[in-house]
């Protein structure tokens, strides 16, 4: 099997680089670090697929990667492999742990309900090519050892991750395979949140009761509507107040369709434990 002794996985080789660099890829993957033995990371992965196959389980879920596949695992969940061809070979993007604080990186935060139950995206081939792109991209940002490099791979990773939330959004609804409460929930939130934080509006939308529809969220995505709700609008918040620094604080509460300033304010410090302000001096 190709993950025997002549075989040393790239994470396992290079701990260290991933901690100093934040964002690393790593080519030429052929299985899990631990082989055989059940995986935990510590950190975000991003598996690509080129080519073969690698039958694994994903917590007690059956799950595989295979060409033109991209798998985003989140921290704590555990992969076990149950059987890999010798010609599987997938590219893997690590995101330390600690950079998922970057407001241009809350897109990881908001794809965890969608992307933890199910990891996988399969996509056509214009597609695929499209995401090895930007692969290259960030290759050759480590190439040439360009000034400011993380800043520059943290953009490429958030346009990553943005096509491919668009192209696993496409999917299902070209198929309508999906037909979980959280999915829908999550594509009404993102285009309602500035007008709508209650649970009720949601829940009619999906023709359930609040309390029902509550439930249902949390038992598929392991935290509730209320939670999502206010994670959405704590994110966009974030990023408006990173990046956005020719708006006032009044002006980034009229954009997310608060009432008045105070009322922004509260909301964001329950969220938080800092005022806007505090945020964006911190």
């Amino acid at each position: 099997m190709i993950t025997g002794p002549a075989y040393t996985h790239p994470m396992n080789l290079y701990p260290q680089r991933i901690k100093e660099e934040g964002i690393v890829v790593f080519d030429d993957v052929r299985g899990l670090p631990s082989g055989d033995e059940p995986f935990t990371s510590a950190d975000y992965v991003i598996a690509i697929g080129h080519r073969g196959r690698m039958d694994l389980m994903y917590d007690d879920i059956a799950d595989y990667s295979e060409q033109h596949t991209v798998g985003v695992i989140f921290p704590s969940h555990t992969l076990r492999m149950v059987s890999v061809t010798d010609d599987y070979l997938a590219t893997l993007i690590i995101v330390d742990a600690s950079l998922v604080d970057d407001p241009m990186l809350q897109i990881i935060s908001q794809m965890r309900h969608r992307y933890e139950p199910h990891p996988n995206v399969k996509l056509d081939k214009r597609e695929y090519k499209i995401i090895t792109h930007v692969v290259e991209g960030m290759r050759e940002v480590k190439r040439l050892d360009l000034p400011d490099r993380l800043n520059l791979m943290t953009r490429l990773l958030e346009f990553l991750l943005r096509l491919l939330s668009h192209y696993r959004k496409s999917r299902l609804n070209e198929t309508g395979s999906d037909k979980r409460v959280s999915a829908r929930f999550h594509n009404d939130l993102v285009q309602h949140f500035r007008e709508h934080r209650d649970v009720g509006f949601y829940a009619a939308r999906a023709c359930l009761s609040p309390k029902h529809f509550s439930t249902v969220v949390k038992q598929e995505t392991g935290y509730t509507a209320s939670y999502w709700i206010q994670h959405q609008v704590v994110v966009e918040a974030k990023m408006l107040l990173h990046i956005r620094h020719d708006l006032s604080v009044q002006a980034v509460a009229d954009l997310l369709g608060f009432a008045d300033q105070a009322s922004f304010c509260r909301y964001f410090k329950r969220g938080t434990g800092l005022s806007p302000s505090q945020y964006r001096q911190a």
